[in-house]
């Protein structure tokens, strides 16, 4: 396997699933509900490797994650026309180009903030510290299934398909909280725990690791704008390639004084084969 030898290299905290052998439940934005039972986590520390040294052989096949040039027409990420009108066919193109696949179809934008103040007057979520991959082997067929016609959703779940996340800063260069990767080889299955997510008319499924020493973790110091991060998230293919792969947030001790908080967007994408 293929490991970084040049660039940063740095130990940060990770925050952990502890298996208590409870299947952890967290209601989102129904704070009405008593019974949260989020989980037990517990912080471990692990190193963090640059992963611009393999920039060029990162396969989201193998790894889970590569990073891909995009030179995005985008002005305003908090603009909902330009998500729609000019961000999403972008992205299309990028993974149809990425992934060879036959269809890619944006499904979904999370944006992301660091600063409690642009969560409040943008409506954004905070950055998340949690060890977890996106979808389980449940509930990213129930997406398609939710998201798309029914009679075309049956047929194309008979084929390979995957969710893949495009994640990027949305300015440069990154310097706080940035995005740790998880190498996909690295991840024993008994490390992903289905974790469930019930919000109001949805109830979904997301994984969330347990720690494992053996865990190689990888990030993209000083991430650009133009610079975007493909994340496999699921893939229904069985056939060894990867099919999760774990990231998160960390603190990185080479912040300098005063950076910039970190704002983030992340597009979810079916990609149809």
């Amino acid at each position: 396997m293929t490991n970084v030898d040049a660039g940063n290299i740095f130990e940060t905290a990770f925050t952990y699933l502890v298996d208590t052998g409870k299947k952890p439940v967290t209601y989102v934005n129904m704070p009405e509900e008593e019974q949260n039972d989020p989980g037990t986590y517990e912080i471990r520390r692990h190193t963090v490797s640059d992963a611009r040294p393999l920039v060029e052989t990162l396969d989201i096949d193998r790894e889970g994650f590569a990073m891909v040039r995009h030179d995005t027409q985008v002005t305003d990420f908090y603009d909902e026309d330009q998500l729609e009108f000019i961000y999403k066919p972008e992205l299309e193109n990028l993974v149809m180009g990425a992934t060879g696949a036959k269809r890619v179809v944006v499904f979904d934008f999370t944006l992301r903030a660091q600063d409690k103040d642009v969560q409040k007057t943008r409506g954004v979520r905070s950055p998340v510290r949690r060890v977890h991959n996106d979808y389980t082997v449940r509930s990213a067929p129930r997406r398609v299934r939710d998201l798309m016609p029914a009679k075309e959703a049956e047929d194309l779940l008979t084929r390979r398909f995957a969710i893949v996340n495009v994640w990027r800063p949305m300015f440069g260069p990154l310097e706080s909280k940035p995005l740790a990767l998880l190498d996909a080889r690295s991840i024993a299955p008994n490390d992903l725990i289905s974790t469930e997510r019930r919000a109001k008319g949805r109830i979904g499924e997301v994984q969330h690791v347990t720690f494992n020493p053996d865990h190689r973790w990888y990030y993209f110091p000083h991430q650009h704008l133009n610079e975007a991060v493909l994340i496999k998230c699921f893939d229904s293919e069985t056939d060894g390639r990867s099919r999760f792969a774990a990231h998160t947030a960390i603190d990185d001790p080479n912040t300098p004084p005063g950076a910039r908080p970190r704002e983030s967007i992340e597009a979810r994408t079916f990609v149809f084969f």
